[in-house]
Order: structure tokens, then sequence, then C-alpha cells
């Protein structure tokens, strides 16, 4: 009996090898993928913490010399005039990504509401409109964009991005929104009409708590939009102090020389943002997309 016992426990010891090497041998890829992904961002700090400006040679993502010389050389920029000019830039960047999502997501959610709720000529066809605007880039409509702020006195203004920021990200947001709202139950909506509750407050109580995961996706990828947006702050800002952080990378490419180490050091501060925002909607995004909205 002794025996016999022995030998069903090593067989099933056996058998539960073969999953256990799988195992191994599947986080084993995933260390390797997340070190061949993390590898240029690893490059990019080494060259924003070393004291050289040139473009760092060798295979070692690990700086030899530590130094913060350069975030200090981004973060302390000043003008001739004594403005401090990264100062402006972040206020910039900030107050325009976060304005361009904040009306982006506002007129989006309406929209997106109409289209999948109600009925009504040209409907079909006014979401086949907002797909069309998605095919032409930003570059090709930069001229009439330019001309149009020229005439309106918005040129140089983070008003004028903001406009041109915000009705560019609708489109998207539209269709994001509106694939989230068609996936609502609308016995919902029928409970609150029974209960007296109008369109309005039915939209507002019911629907856009309900669609809080999606909503703020959409306003995250409409933030990340605006944030790293570079050829429309370049042309339509002509001042230092008015530029978005984007355009202040690309000051330090010259054509003959580039400073690697405050290029670095400012895609560094660049994305740390955006980082920090992810990270803080995270656990909203997750509790919201895993939570039912019909118990039963």
């Amino acid at each position: 009996m002794t025996g016999q016992s022995t030998t069903e426990q090593e067989v099933d010891l056996a058998g539960e090898r073969p999953p256990v090497v799988l195992a191994v041998a599947s986080h084993a890829l995933l260390v390797v993928v997340s070190i061949v992904v993390l590898y240029p961002v690893l490059w990019v700090l080494r060259m924003a913490l070393s004291p050289s400006q040139a473009f760092a040679s060798g295979l070692s993502p690990i700086p030899t010399d530590v130094t913060l010389q350069n975030f200090v050389d981004v973060v302390g920029k000043h003008d001739l005039q004594g403005t401090w000019v990264f100062g402006h830039q972040l206020w910039n960047s900030l107050v325009v990504s976060s304005a361009t999502a904040l009306v982006g997501v506002a007129l989006a959610t309406s929209a997106a509401y109409a289209f999948s709720r109600f009925r009504f000529p040209g409907g079909e066809l006014g979401l086949k409109a907002l797909l069309v605007t998605q095919m032409f880039p930003g570059t090709m409509m930069m001229i009439p964009l330019y001309i149009l702020l020229d005439e309106l006195g918005l040129l140089d203004s983070q008003l004028g991005l903001v406009i041109v920021y915000a009705t560019t990200s609708i489109p998207f947001s539209t269709f994001m929104l509106k694939g989230y709202f068609d996936t609502i139950p609308a016995e919902l909506e029928e409970a609150g009409r029974m209960d007296g509750a109008s369109t309005t407050r039915i939209f507002f109580s019911i629907i856009l708590p309900l669609a809080r995961p999606a909503i703020a996706i959409t306003a995250l990828f409409s933030f990340m939009t605006a944030w790293n947006e570079f050829i429309l702050a370049a042309k339509l800002m002509n001042a230092e102090t008015s530029y978005t952080l984007p355009v202040v990378l690309q000051g330090y490419v010259g054509a003959k020389s580039t400073a690697w180490g405050h290029f670095a050091a400012g895609a560094v501060l660049v994305s740390a943002p955006v980082m920090a925002l992810f990270f803080a909607l995270q656990k909203h995004l997750i509790g919201g997309l895993t939570s039912g909205s019909v118990k039963g």
C-alpha cells in the first residue's frame, strides 16, 4: 500500500511538472519582452543623467557619471528679459491640454448620446461625416486654421490652440463614447422615465455616472493628444513663452548639432505628467470597467 501510494504521488508530481515549466517559460518570456520594451526608456534616462551632450555610445543603459545638471538647465531656462521660459511653457501645456480634454469631452458626450439613443434625419450621415474628418491629417488643415485664427485675432493665444485641438478631438471622442453608450441597457432609462425623470435628468444622473470609465479614457486620450501635438503648436504660436513643451524639445535639435542631454531630460519631463495622470486614472478605470451597472 505504501509503495503504491508513493508511486501515485510520483505520477501526480510528474503530471504537475509541465504546467510549472510552462508557467516559468511564459514568465521568462514576459521578463525578456519587458526588458526589450523598457530598454529605450532606460537609454533616454541614461542620456538625461549623463553630463555629456553627445549621443551615448555602448550597450549599457546605466550611466557611468550621474548628474541632474541637464534637468536643472531645462527647468531653469530664462530668456534675455529674465522670464522663466520653462514655467510659461509648462503652464501653456497644462492649460491647453486640460481645456481641450474638458471642452472636447463635454461636447462629445452629448453628441454621442444623441447618436446612440435618438433616431433623426441625417444621423447616419452625420456619423459618416465625422468618420471622414478622421481621414485628413492636421497638417492638411494647417493653412485654413491659420487664416481663420488670424481673422479672429486668436493667433499666438491659448484660446486659439484650445479651439483647434478641441474641435479636432470631437470626432474621435464621439465615436468612442457612442460605442460605450450603445452598451448601456436601455431598460435603465425606461426605469428613470417611469419614475418621472426627464431626458436631461436621465443623461446626467444615470448615463454619465455609468459612462465614467469611457469618459475617463476619452479625456485621457484627448489630453495626451493635445499634450504631445507639435506641428500646429509650432506654427500657430510665435513667442517663446507661448510655446508648449513639445515645441521646446525641437529647440534642442539644431541643423548641425543636437544637445542630446537636454533633449533627453526634456523628454522625461514632458512624459512625466502624462504618466502620472494615467496612473491616477488607472484604478478608476479598472474599477469602473469591472463593476456592472445591473446586479442580479
